[in-house]
């Protein structure tokens, strides 16, 4: 999978799925996606928040990507203050954002890996999470290629992917190399956002916010349903 910034509580379910996770660094950075930015609530609507990134050519992977260093590097830090203040869970979720922001590394790669660490470590998720790069396999590779020669690489038996994905992986092919595909759909979650209108799929940080933390512990292990995909 690619790496996040603060994504939404599917993928955390996701990482509880697996018994090893593999987060892309040695992919390219897209902008229009979600690697350095993601969606909070602010006066009852969905807004935007990210890292600002230092400016640099197209073809970059994520791990050559820096983040600005400037003062309005961590601006995001401030908008979910102002969002979450009176979020009833603000005091509980609010040292995780600033032990996230409190990290000095500059490496967009680096800073979202340990911002997943520190979220994984506040949601009491053990599960291993390795760049794809430490993996010997074949990096040259593309897509669904790509997957089956990691997993081949690591042995895997069984190779979980967000229900998105679907069209993008044959149930075929990775029966043929012995891998039982899966892929993990997100039971929707129902819980008061301080407003009228309840906005689905927001960052985990608005979860965290709404809900005492032993039930999004709770979500993040059961919530979700495995889907064995028709043989195509």
């Amino acid at each position: 999978m690619q790496p996040y910034f603060l994504p939404y509580i599917g993928y955390f379910q996701l990482i509880t799925a697996c018994e090893l996770f593999v987060v892309y660094d040695n992919i390219k950075y897209t902008k229009k996606g979600w690697i350095n930015r993601n969606r909070m609530l602010r006066n009852g609507a969905e807004a935007m928040f990210s890292l600002p990134l230092q400016g640099a050519p197209d073809h970059l992977d994520i791990d050559q990507r820096v983040l600005e260093d400037s003062p309005g590097r961590h601006r995001w830090l401030a908008q979910l203050k102002g969002a979450y203040r009176h979020a009833p869970q603000f005091g509980v979720t609010l040292p995780l954002l600033e032990r996230i922001a409190a990290c000095d590394e500059v490496n967009l790669f680096r800073f979202l890996h340990n911002a997943l660490l520190e979220t994984c470590a506040h949601l009491g998720i053990d599960t291993p999470i390795r760049a794809a790069s430490a993996v010997p396999a074949d990096h040259g590779l593309k897509g669904q290629d790509r997957v089956l020669a990691i997993c081949a690489a690591l042995g895997a038996r069984r190779y979980v992917n967000p229900i998105g994905g679907t069209e993008l992986y044959s149930h075929t092919d990775f029966a043929q190399h012995g891998i039982d595909l899966r892929f993990l759909r997100a039971r929707p979650l129902d819980y008061p956002q301080g407003g009228a209108n309840a906005v689905p799929s927001l960052s985990i940080a608005d979860v965290l916010m709404f809900n005492p933390l032993e039930t999004v512990r709770g979500w993040v292990r059961t919530h979700y349903d495995l889907v064995q995909p028709q043989l195509t």
